[in-house]
């Protein structure tokens, strides 16, 4: 079994569309132009050559836990820019970290991240609202009435904070036991509380954002085992009940000691099988060389295989930041070269390892660009466009993955088949009547979106035929 440390860690159609502008009487505002290259190697699909573009390709996403202390260093935010397209707080987002002393609510630590990650594009995993650890000594000096009002107003004003701006949030973070018991953790909200705690955090979150994805997370929970099947049973009753649950998360924190289960994706299965979303929420794996990379490459590959498995975030970025650095668990060393489980993992994706060579341009036969640009824009929404050009031959189908920041939706398509993932925030538009191009031609399709105009959708890379 893991240790678990304490303290800063781990924790339709053209005339459709013009009756719409028309009616919308918006004037047109470009804002924002984003452009993904492909080039196909050897007539088969683009591979991407990042972690998050090349996750988005699969309908998921690939996060990373981030300092705000470290946002200030050039090759941290240019490694979490380029490749990731999800962020969760490491600490910053903590009882200890935003309601110090009670009623008073501290953010801006926590606003840098979501500014930041929301500028990119990037989704925001919410960690954690209700956990034993990392709570101001005030806390675990209320009585039972004082501090369950107090747990329901931190999680009503931290959620009311970013309400909108969150795609997930950890609601309620490891309240089981290790071991075989299966039981409750001893916390100050299961002692005065009682088994209540949990249902009635995810009952007030609901209230407080409706919008965001609601989360139960642990450790140790990866394999079938008495903690696991503890959560299973909570998670069970939870949805046979209609107590708002939308997702478990699996911290899965791996060591030469407690390995990569060979139950891991089954295990992931039957939670997804409840009727809830699974994520592999601070996945991090000591070791070096191929030995890691081959563990961190099933982790994947087993995300990949569960339809409902969302999304991966690694717990950090370089090594030398992991709250486990000794153990060099992460996907970059310390000057931020991409190890052999960098390159398992972009596999596993279907990604290209090492970036590709620059001097293959791949087969131009199947090369396209996929542009996008913002439309019409009103209060509540907006449309937006991506143009699709063929490269210096012709092409006959083609398709792009368009990412919503929550609780942003898209409504409505014109010239393109959608079909959606990730919970509703993925969509993959492939072409229908308009996808044979010329060399050198261009085709767009168009989308309209309720929810807000703020952050511009994440568009990956173009794939063509």
């Amino acid at each position: 079994m893991i240790k678990k440390r304490t303290g800063a860690r781990a924790g339709g159609g053209g005339p459709a569309r013009g009756r719409l502008r028309a009616a919308l009487g918006v004037t047109t505002t470009a804002l924002l132009t984003v452009t993904a290259l492909a080039a196909l190697p050897r007539a088969t699909a683009h591979a991407a050559d990042t972690l998050g573009a090349a996750a988005a390709e699969k309908g998921r996403y690939f996060g990373a836990a981030v300092a705000a202390n470290h946002l200030g260093e050039s090759p941290y935010t240019t490694t979490l820019d380029r490749e990731f397209n999800s962020v969760t707080p490491e600490n910053e987002m903590k009882w200890d970290a935003v309601e110090p002393s009670r009623g008073t609510f501290l953010f801006s630590r926590a606003d840098q991240i979501v500014d930041h990650a929301r500028s990119k594009g990037m989704k925001v995993r919410g960690h954690t609202l209700v956990w034993h650890s990392q709570l101001p000594s005030w806390v675990s000096g209320l009585g039972a009435s004082e501090l369950r009002s107090a747990m329901n107003n931190h999680i009503t004003q931290v959620m009311t904070h970013y309400k909108g701006r969150i795609h997930s949030w950890d609601v309620v973070n490891e309240a089981f036991q290790d071991g075989g018991s299966g039981a409750r953790r001893n916390s100050p909200f299961q002692t005065k509380v009682g088994n209540g705690f949990i249902e009635e955090a995810f009952r007030t979150a609901r209230a407080a954002d409706p919008n965001a994805k609601l989360c139960y997370n642990d450790y140790n929970t990866d394999g079938v085992n008495a903690k696991s099947n503890a959560v299973y049973a909570m998670v069970k009753d939870f949805t046979s009940r209609g107590v708002p649950i939308d997702c478990v998360g699996f911290q899965s924190h791996f060591n030469p000691n407690s390995p990569v289960p060979s139950d891991y994706r089954a295990n992931l299965q039957r939670f997804a099988d409840l009727g809830v979303d699974v994520q592999i929420t601070e996945l991090d794996i000591e070791g070096s060389g191929q030995a890691q990379a081959t563990d961190y490459g099933n982790v994947t590959k087993a995300c990949l295989a569960v339809t409902r498995c969302t999304g991966i975030t690694v717990w950090g970025i370089p090594d030398k930041y992991s709250w486990r650095s000794s153990g060099t668990p992460l996907l970059f060393d310390n000057d931020y070269n991409k190890k052999p489980a960098y390159d398992a993992v972009l596999s596993a994706l279907g990604g290209a390892p090492g970036g590709g060579d620059p001097g293959d341009p791949g087969d131009p036969d199947a090369a396209c660009t996929a542009t996008y640009t913002t439309a019409e824009q009103w209060n509540g929404g907006y449309n937006g466009k991506v143009t699709i050009t063929a490269g210096s031959s012709p092409i006959t189908a083609w398709s792009v993955n368009v990412t919503m920041a929550a609780p942003q939706k898209v409504v409505s398509v014109w010239n393109g088949s959608p079909t959606w993932d990730g919970g509703g925030d993925v969509m993959t538009v492939r072409s229908s009547w308009n996808g044979s191009l010329a060399a050198g031609a261009s085709t767009s399709f168009g989308f309209t979106v309720n929810g807000g105009s703020t952050p511009p959708p994440q568009v990956g890379a173009c794939t063509a035929s």
